[in-house]
């Protein structure tokens, strides 16, 4: 497509990711309209928002009618209304990419296809079936539902056998209508992602590998580049081109490893923008944002490549002030416009510079300013070395 004329993108979903998406359009001469449920949806402050149900196919048709390609803000569109939808427009990433990472069974039995490991994993149907599968997986291990989880939601940790009987009671009832699955506890020394984005020319590029760290499973900081060697770089980057070129997939995504010893296993894939990529867009040549317009609408895709070292602070639960941030030398403060709630994430920050030497006294001076010194303790580890 060519922008001889203002395109219109069609966003499903109204979060922050969509609200970010219509802000890197709008300087490409992208015009962008939003879908959300909710009237308050964070997107509607900088974008059209039509306020629909994913079955509401009467404004589906109007959306439809309205939009030259659709995309998403998150996973959870029902993989029926891709479908749809996609007999009426241009969906990308296509619903098959949308249906697999819908199912955390389907993306794991794709992973092994794409030659990637994981951690052992059991599908779970029954009480009898969790017992089966903590015998063949082992403990400790985790116990989630297949469908919908996300941020540490849906998931029970297992300590001991023993606790199967608490797992099934805080789960159980999602096994009839999501699935279950089990999966072993591994003990990996850290987490990585993979940003990567593929052209519908089939280009792919990704960005550098960014380092991540949770609190109470949602993200909380990262960093990147990633203090990691080119080799685990390109076998990190082989694998994101492989699920990429099984899916035909055209977009950004997510691929999410654990780092064990020499070992990459494969954790979870996110078909579309993701949090731990924010920091491209003051840290990279292009960010994740601007590149994703870019590939759903057929347009070249942008330099990948990291302008410096760049730190992300999520903001869980509620704002600090933002006056340390903005005081701070080449710090960026992202405000998504959503109301305070515990586990909610409702902005972040990105600090960059030249070197991990500068990077570590900016951030070290702004967690202590900030009250977050605890947060980014393990980043500033990190730029230790």
């Amino acid at each position: 497509m060519s922008l001889d004329r203002q395109p219109v993108l069609g966003i499903l979903g109204g979060g922050q990711l969509a609200r970010m998406l219509a802000l890197a359009a709008a300087p490409l001469g992208v015009n962008t309209l939003v879908v959300d449920s909710s009237a308050d949806a964070c997107a509607g402050q900088v974008a059209p928002l039509l306020v629909a149900d994913w079955t509401d196919y009467a404004a589906l048709q109007r959306f439809a009618e309205k939009v030259d390609v659709v995309t998403f803000d998150f996973e959870n569109v029902p993989a029926e209304t891709a479908h749809w939808l996609a007999e009426r427009v241009a969906v990308f990433p296509a619903p098959r990419a949308l249906a697999v990472a819908q199912d955390r069974l389907a993306e794991k039995t794709l992973f092994h296809e794409c030659g990637l490991h994981t951690p052992a994993f059991v599908a779970v149907a029954t009480r009898e079936e969790l017992e089966q599968a903590i015998a063949e997986v082992g403990v400790p291990a985790i116990l989630k539902t297949r469908r919908l989880g996300y941020d540490g939601k849906g998931q029970f940790r297992l300590g001991q056998a023993a606790d199967a009987e608490a797992a099934w009671a805080a789960l159980g009832t999602q096994a009839a209508v999501h699935g279950l699955i089990l999966e072993a506890f591994v003990p990996f020394e850290r987490e990585l992602s993979v940003l990567a984005v593929r052209g519908r020319d089939g280009d792919f590029r990704t960005w550098p590998l960014t380092g991540n760290w949770h609190t109470d499973g949602v993200l909380a900081m990262s960093l990147a580049p990633a203090p990691d060697s080119e080799s685990l770089h390109q076998r990190a980057t082989g694998h994101a081109r492989a699920l990429a070129e099984r899916l035909d997939y055209v977009g950004v995504f997510a691929l999410e490893l654990f780092v064990k010893g020499d070992e990459l296993l494969g954790n979870e894939m996110a078909p579309r923008v993701h949090n731990s990529g924010h920091w491209t867009i003051e840290g990279a040549r292009t960010s994740q944002f601007e590149n994703h317009v870019r590939a759903v609408l057929g347009l070249p895709l942008g330099d990948t490549g990291a302008r410096g070292l760049s730190a992300m602070l999520n903001w869980i639960g509620d704002l600090p002030a933002a006056s340390a941030v903005l005081a701070a030398v080449d710090a960026h403060w992202h405000d998504y416009g959503k109301a305070s709630r515990p586990g909610r994430k409702v902005g972040h920050a990105t600090l960059c510079a030249s070197d991990a030497v500068v990077l570590h006294e900016r951030l070290a001076t702004l967690a202590a300013a900030l009250g977050r010194t605890q947060q980014a303790q393990p980043v500033l580890a990190a730029l230790k070395g």
